[in-house]
């Protein structure tokens, strides 16, 4: 993929974490995307379903599994706003995922601080696409929240 496609779907990802901000959640947004399709998109749904594991990648993952018909997203692209958690991570080294397109770094709870080596050997990484729209997003949510 090239950085304009890449652009073109993390702004997807955007529009989910934006409705994830809408709803009062924390405003990450994910979209999984196979043979230039988006076939999942997801944002967090914690607080809305009270369920810890609600979480962007973990939604998109299960939707895009149901889509493709199984558990292995080989050839599939992720996208998400913010660096995944380890439980992400680690549901994303499970499914074998291809690649990760993520925007902004997540300093403290980010897989890359606690277990680096967590995802799969063979999935490529890109941090830090449209890093400062996802980051301004985080931002204005805990801002409204104290």
């Amino acid at each position: 993929m090239n950085q304009s496609t890449d652009i073109q779907y993390m702004k997807q990802a955007l529009v989910e974490a934006q409705q994830a901000f809408d709803r009062g959640e924390v405003p990450i947004g994910a979209v999984v995307v196979c043979n230039n399709r988006i076939i999942a998109r997801a944002h967090n749904l914690t607080e809305t379903l009270n369920d810890v594991t609600a979480h962007a990648e973990m939604l998109a993952v299960t939707a895009a599994a149901n889509t493709l018909g199984g558990k292995y997203l080989t050839d599939c692209t992720l996208y998400v706003t913010v660096e995944p958690c380890p439980m992400c991570a680690g549901a994303l080294a499970w499914a074998q995922i291809s690649r990760i397109v993520y925007g902004a770094k997540d300093e403290k709870r980010g897989y890359s601080r606690f277990h680096p080596d967590l995802l799969h050997p063979k999935t490529e990484i890109v941090s830090g696409l449209m890093a400062a729209e996802a980051t301004e997003l985080m931002k204005r949510f805990f801002r409204d929240k104290r």
